[in-house]
């Protein structure tokens, strides 16, 4: 059985006041699922005082480097050292606004692994990818370039996002029966380490449609980008995930 998996992705929003009445508002009384949060790089020590075995720190990206003369950014064991566990790599924006290649997704992966930390691997396609019908190929296309430079088992102890690219943000919403299609596909592109992977579903999830999603085969809980923002929304989409 895999344990179903809700991750808050609060991308560039917040400040310590709205982090102290977010874990106030928190209420995961009766939750099954693991949980993590995703702040901003500037509020995870302040995450990492409050968070224990119920919730887990996360980061929303790290550089491909170890270290060195890269100003601006923050290591694999940096993130490590303040005890976060997971990190995004590969989120659309990522990808559309700051041109993260495929290859440069890879790496980070790579580097996260590295280090220990669970990578959150986002894949996805565009609303145009889609009615071109695209779609698995796009994922497979990404996939295959994290498998290629990590090589076919670096799916152990890693996290998949199917967020399609139309659906953040936008309110639209893949049906339940399409988001399985595609996490049913995903699933099947990963090899033996398939049974195991959390694959989470993200795009516009809220407390009215989580329990729908979470409620098909291969949808193992999700990265929820607005709905996170509100501590007891996101409370009730970590309860829908049973």
């Amino acid at each position: 059985m895999r344990t179903p998996l809700v991750a808050a992705n609060w991308k560039m929003n917040g400040s310590r006041e709205f982090a102290e009445q977010f874990f106030k508002g928190l209420d995961l009384e009766g939750v099954a699922a693991r949980v993590a949060i995703c702040p901003p790089f500037p509020y995870l020590p302040l995450l990492a005082e409050k968070v224990g075995e119920r919730v887990a720190t996360g980061a929303q990206n790290l550089s491909e480097q170890a270290n060195g003369a890269f100003t601006g950014e923050v290591s694999a064991s940096m993130l490590e050292d303040w005890g976060v566990r997971y990190v995004i790599v590969g989120h659309s924006e990522r990808r559309s606004l700051y041109g993260e290649s495929s290859e440069l997704v890879a790496r980070k992966f790579g580097a996260a692994r590295s280090a220990g930390l669970i990578p959150i691997l986002c894949v996805g396609e565009s609303r145009e990818e889609r009615e071109q019908e695209r779609t698995l190929e796009v994922i497979d296309t990404q996939l295959h370039a994290v498998a290629s430079i990590n090589g076919g088992d670096c799916w152990e102890n890693a996290v998949i996002a199917y967020e399609p690219v139309w659906a953040i943000g936008t309110g639209m919403t893949a049906t339940p029966e399409q988001a399985q299609g595609v996490h049913r596909f995903i699933r099947g592109r990963l090899g033996e380490a398939g049974a195991k992977v959390q694959i989470l579903y993200g795009g516009s999830v809220k407390s009215g449609n989580a329990a729908a999603l979470f409620g098909q085969a291969d949808i193992d809980g999700a990265l929820v980008g607005g709905a996170s923002l509100d501590a007891e929304e996101f409370s009730r989409i970590c309860r829908a995930a049973q």
